[in-house]
């Protein structure tokens, strides 16, 4: 994610955390000042949320390690003001396996809950309002123990993405299959939402910004799912682009451009004898240009580190690979040579005509 300082990896997971992060400690001073807190209670409230934080990153790598269990990789967990994202490669298909990755992150919260109940001393008596603020070394654990336990019952809300929603979907797919699952699991998410909004606008404003976030979650895992489902059983030859424009490695920087300005395409496939050597994408000639590199043969400036599919490997893999790494084309080949070229506005006119012959 774009502005994110890397912390380093916890079993080889990339943590990050988002420059947006720093508006919510700012927020706390500047609070804790406006109170008139001393330093140590400033200090003792920042500690408390990067606590927190702490704790939503075991959370993450509660969701992260189970579905490493299942294969399934985790690029980097995200730390935002409003909590964390574990970024999975892919979420897994049977209703089992999601099913315990999604209860695996609140499992963790349960577990750091019951080993602070079981090391804190005992109340004898339910604590006053007095007791929790402000914070301070006689309530801090008190009040993360509280946390952890918000943090089970906030992600049990059966709306994506949070993990009840994902609990729910897996439930309903048992029966229903994944994508009607995912239709009720999303609906009901963004009808969660709306009322989050709701309320927000009459008690607490962050509301809204959580019910903004679970809106636009929910709509993208559902249309995700309903995609995919489309391209089942389809392959790449099916979405593949056969008229498309190459180049050679010993043509220009000039060469190309024209090239470019003749055409529709802003990205290039580099071939020889119908090998492919690399890709050219219309920023990288731009660049060329202003370096007054007009004679350079683009061998020197396109990227020769390429990915490839072949006409037979599942359509619905090239489009899960274009979501992820957000590279403007792939090539295809056949045989070893080069057959075509797929892109994401390819796949998604495959997927518009699929959903226009299904409603026939």
């Amino acid at each position: 994610m774009k502005w994110s300082l890397n912390l380093g990896r916890v079993a080889g997971i990339k943590i990050l955390v988002h420059w947006t992060f720093l508006i919510l400690i700012g927020w706390i001073v500047f609070s804790e000042m406006r109170r008139g807190s001393d330093m140590t209670t400033t200090l003792l409230s920042v500690g408390f949320v990067l606590t927190i934080f702490v704790c939503v990153v075991l959370h993450e790598l509660g969701h992260s390690l189970t579905a490493r269990k299942f294969g399934i990789d985790t690029k980097m967990i995200t730390l935002l003001p409003i909590g964390g994202v574990a970024s999975l490669e892919r979420m897994p298909s049977k209703p089992k396996q999601e099913l315990l990755i999604a209860i695996a992150g609140p499992a963790v919260n349960v577990v750091i809950a019951l080993l602070l109940y079981l090391v804190l001393p005992p109340m004898r008596e339910l604590p006053s309002e007095d007791f929790f603020s402000p914070i301070s070394s006689a309530n801090f654990l008190y009040l993360l123990l509280f946390v952890n336990l918000m943090l089970v019952f906030f992600n049990a809300i059966p709306a994506f993405p949070m993990d009840g929603g994902r609990v729910l979907r897996a439930l309903l797919a048992f029966k229903l299959g994944r994508v009607r699952a995912t239709q009720i699991a999303a609906n009901l998410g963004q009808l969660l939402a709306m009322f989050f909004v709701f309320i927000g606008f009459f008690y607490n404003p962050f509301l809204i910004l959580i019910g903004i976030f679970v809106f636009f979650g929910a709509h993208s895992e559902n249309i995700m799912v309903q995609h995919l489902d489309y391209l089942k059983g389809h392959r790449v030859r099916e979405g593949m682009m056969t008229n498309f424009v190459a180049l050679s490695p010993t043509d220009t920087v000039r060469e190309a451009l024209n090239k470019l300005l003749q055409g529709s395409e802003h990205e290039f496939v580099v071939e020889q004898e119908g090998q492919v050597t690399g890709t050219l994408t219309r920023a990288q000639l731009i660049e060329a240009v202003k370096n007054d590199q007009m004679q350079t043969p683009i061998a020197d400036i396109m990227t020769t580190e390429v990915r490839t599919f072949d006409v037979q490997d599942k359509l619905s893999e090239a489009y899960a690979e274009l979501q992820k790494n957000k590279v403007p084309l792939y090539p295809v080949l056949e045989n070893g040579r080069l057959a075509g070229v797929i892109n994401m506005d390819n796949i998604t006119e495959f997927i518009m005509i699929k959903s226009a012959l299904a409603q026939h």
